[in-house]
């Protein structure tokens, strides 16, 4: 089946199904693509709704953090959060997420602000965000608390016929559920879909060259991009002049201007232009490339005809909670002894197939799924141990396991139906949940098979 350049440049190298997808346009209005963040306590943050449950105080007095929904339209959270800082004069590492919601999305989340009263933060006025809040906790927020995410979809530009559409839907959802669930890759949005560079950047700091890391984070243009960035990087890539980058650079590459200013001053300090910017980027270009290469294990796999949720022999697996989350530090190695108990846990729902997402602490599996990830690092020409970053320890990534599918719950084919927006096509809308940490993207992927993901809003 025909997989997309971009799709392989991110190490999607495959799709789990193979029936035929129904094409189509994800996003083609902001409003098309809504997130709404569950807790692990039932508590849902949605976008037109008070929270389902509320057990708060409404004193701050032995209760610093004031938990709150951030509804937001069209905002990357890390810039909505450093904008609702400015708002309040506060430092933005007293807002605590639980988890990173889509840019290009109608999204709600819970947010906790430290040290922060109701009547403040009713005053906080952005475009496109609003802030509902709720009442003070004892702790600030973390991912430990997110469950997962709703996802409510339109998919428009669909060219195949109602009854063909509802078909093909069926028969992918029918083989994931076969499968066990939904490949558990990394999404498009994990390395960025217009210039993908992400995680190689991540594999320049892995490998120690910082400068080269730089200048495909500030220089690697792509033709996907807007013009002016695009001019901006191609100038910075021919000349190398930082000071002349810094006036052309348009104000949007905020973290990019932030980069270019440092090295203005300091032009061979490439590893203190990067600790220019926040901690959690530098943390996402590491792990950018952790996903990547987690892609292309899980590709290499299914490639290779293996189960996704049958574990064979030198597998890890992992329990599985009553939530349904994964346990990830509650894992084996099965074994010829154990291997059909550990099947059979898995068909109960108890246990899970898991991957590693390489790091300096986690070895790679065993058996054929070792062999697959020993060969893939051999031809990146990485070791595990390079992912310790002397330069910057704090970007070092220890490494941890991934399960090789998330669950699909709560699918629902909500109406196909005529296209406003594209004459003679329709538009189909679907809803669903999943796990933390997993992608929406990836099930749509599944479900679309498009030719051009860009094109389709990926």
């Amino acid at each position: 089946m025909f997989v997309p350049k971009i799709d392989r440049l991110i190490g999607l190298g495959v799709y789990a199904t193979k029936a035929s997808g129904i094409s189509g346009v994800i996003r083609y209005f902001v409003e098309d693509f809504v997130v709404e963040e569950i807790l692990v306590d039932g508590s849902r943050a949605e976008i037109n709704q008070p929270p389902t449950r509320q057990v708060l105080s409404s004193s701050p007095l032995k209760n610093r953090y004031l938990l709150c929904i951030l509804v937001k339209r069209n905002w990357d959270t890390f810039i909505a959060v450093r904008s609702i800082a400015e708002q309040l004069a506060i430092n933005s590492k007293q807002i605590s997420i639980a988890g990173i919601k889509d840019a290009k999305a109608v999204t709600a989340q819970f947010i906790t602000i430290e040290n922060a009263s109701m009547k403040d933060v009713q005053k906080v006025n952005v475009k496109d965000i609003k802030i509902h809040p709720i009442g003070y906790l004892r702790n600030k927020l973390s991912a430990y608390y997110l469950l997962g995410n709703n996802f409510h979809i339109k998919i428009k530009a669909v060219n195949y016929s109602k009854s063909l559409v509802k078909k093909r839907i069926s028969k992918i959802v029918e083989e994931l559920g076969i499968v066990g669930g939904v490949p558990n890759f990394f999404g498009h949005q994990r390395f960025g879909t217009t210039r993908p560079i992400t995680h190689l950047v991540g594999k320049a700091i892995v490998k120690g060259d910082f400068k080269k890391a730089a200048m495909l984070f500030l220089a690697k243009p792509s033709s996907h991009e807007h013009p002016a960035s695009r001019q901006a990087r191609e100038n910075l890539q021919k000349n190398q002049n930082y000071e002349q980058a810094l006036q052309r650079f348009p104000k949007q590459l905020r973290y990019e201007r932030l980069m270019l200013k440092h090295l203005v001053e300091k032009p061979n300090d490439f590893s203190g232009a990067f600790k220019r910017i926040p901690i959690k980027l530098q943390e996402l270009f590491l792990q950018a490339y952790q996903s990547y290469l987690f892609n292309k294990f899980l590709s290499k796999r299914i490639t290779n005809g293996f189960s996704l949720n049958v574990a064979e022999l030198g597998d890890y697996v992992v329990n599985i909670e009553h939530s349904g989350l994964p346990m990830l530090t509650m894992h084996k190695i099965a074994t010829s002894e154990a291997l059909v108990e550990i099947n059979n846990a898995i068909k109960a729902g108890k246990m899970r197939v898991a991957i590693p997402l390489i790091g300096f602490r986690q070895p790679f599996s065993r058996g054929v799924q070792g062999e697959i990830e020993k060969q893939i690092l051999e031809e990146e020409g990485i070791k595990p141990e390079s992912f310790k970053i002397a330069a910057m320890p704090e970007m070092s990534g220890r490494g941890k396991l991934r399960t090789t599918i998330t669950p699909l719950k709560n699918f629902l084919l909500q109406e196909v139906s005529c296209d406003p927006n594209n004459p003679q096509k329709y538009q189909t809308q679907v809803s669903f949940m999943l796990f933390r940490g997993s992608y929406a993207t990836t099930l749509l992927r599944e479900i679309m098979k498009p030719r051009n993901p860009i094109k389709a809003g990926f």
